[in-house]
């Protein structure tokens, strides 16, 4: 899999930008501020429909611009395919494929696939759990698109809990108090059981969609973890050069008896996982009635790097940091490629100059044979010589091809 064109209008600092691309190691080299970010950015965007610098679309689009439009031509098999995204601020953004346009925008993942290196991955292993279960998601998009409409569905249904948790916040908490004071809340007439009584159902409809889609979401998770653990342990192997082992496990929100056996490798059907986040979440009522907030399920999970007996974060040194982070990387990329029969699309953004010598070097013979490697770089010093091959040189958002 390889994209063989890409354009670019209005996005970031390109009013536009037209590059054709070609099958192995292709350098944007260009100092901080130039661009080359932006279009290797773009190529992410294709892929995820998300960008790996930004939580939001509105930075996306250049400054006084009414939207953008990114477009590459995707080359897998041997069959070319035109992905088209437009991108509008405060709208729905638009697709299209092979020039056709798409009922909904995530009808086109898995039209192309990448992975992406970048400064920010230092955050996989020293940042919130958040970048952590970011990262499960977005590979599991990627290696199952349909995951998509499921994370989606679970984040809308997370929204709708809590935001009853805190409007019915006022009745709720009057459960078992006995107090005799009316609420404003309250309608007229309507006695204060009968309030509490419509808002227990309705948080148990919503109890029911969340354990329907936690359940499913958290599955998968589970099962991704699974299939991912032999190639990280392998490659940080590799980017270490042995010098410890890395594992990674699951911590989840669930009861303690049911989160230990998670922790310990276990995957349970969903069936179970259904019922389990049910009974958790009625073990916690309480206390999400009190703080307004959804206390169980995929959005409180965790996943506990280690290294050696250690957990990566806050032992780890830097440089331990950097070799494991890489190798979350290293590993997605080996499991798509193996799951798909296809490499994908490999992103290096910046990464050698965060590098020692001795992990540079590692890093680039272990990526060197991949069918396409985009590369950022600042100076061509940054770049092993592993990895020199056609450069495209990035001043102020032109682009023009470099040395070889």
């Amino acid at each position: 899999m390889h994209v063989r064109h890409l354009t670019v209008t209005d996005f970031r600092s390109y009013a536009s930008a037209d590059l054709s691309l070609t099958p192995g190691v292709t350098t944007f080299l260009g100092l901080n501020g130039q661009g080359k970010t932006n279009l290797v950015e773009a190529v992410g965007y294709l892929a995820t429909l998300g960008s790996h610098r930004v939580a939001t679309d509105a930075p996306l689009v250049r400054f006084g611009a009414p939207r953008a439009v990114v477009r590459g031509v995707v080359v897998r098999q041997g069959r070319e395919t035109l992905v088209e995204l437009e991108i509008t601020p405060g709208r729905a953004n638009r697709a299209r494929l092979g020039g056709a346009p798409v009922a909904r925008q995530r009808d086109v993942l898995g039209t192309l696939r990448t992975v992406l290196f970048a400064p920010e991955d230092l955050a996989l292993v020293k940042g919130d759990p958040s970048e952590r279960r970011r990262f499960l998601d977005d590979l599991l998009v990627a290696r199952q698109p349909r995951w998509a409409g499921v994370r989606s569905d679970y984040d809308r249904v997370l929204k709708q809990r809590g935001a009853l948790l805190k409007s019915a916040a006022p009745v709720l908490q009057r459960r078992g108090r006995g107090s005799r004071r009316r609420s404003a809340t309250l309608a007229e007439g309507e006695s204060p059981d009968a309030a509490q009584a419509e808002a227990l159902h309705t948080l148990g409809i919503w109890d029911a969609q969340l354990a329907d889609l936690g359940s499913s979401l958290l599955y998968a998770r589970l099962r991704l973890l699974r299939d991912l653990r032999p190639h990280l342990a392998t490659a940080y192997e590799q980017v270490s050069a042995g010098v410890t082992a890395a594992s990674a496990t699951y911590r989840s929100s669930l009861r303690e008896t049911a989160a230990a056996a998670i922790a310990e490798g276990e995957v349970p059907e969903i069936p179970d996982l259904r019922e389990e986040l049910l009974t958790s979440l009625a073990a916690v009522r309480d206390q999400e009635i009190e703080r307004g907030v959804s206390l169980v399920g995929p959005h409180r999970d965790d996943v506990h790097l280690r290294l050696g007996d250690l957990p990566a974060k806050g032992y780890a040194s830097h440089g331990e940091s950097w070799s494991l982070a890489l190798s979350l990387r290293l590993a997605a990329y080996r499991l798509l490629a193996h799951d798909l029969g296809d490499d994908p699309v490999l992103v290096l953004d910046d990464v050698f100059a965060e590098l020692d010598a001795g992990r540079r070097e590692r890093l680039a013979a272990l990526v060197e044979d991949c069918e396409q490697v985009l590369v950022t770089a600042a100076v061509p010093q940054d770049v092993p010589d592993a990895l020199r091959g056609r450069t495209l040189e990035v001043t102020l958002g032109a682009v023009a091809a470099g040395p070889t």
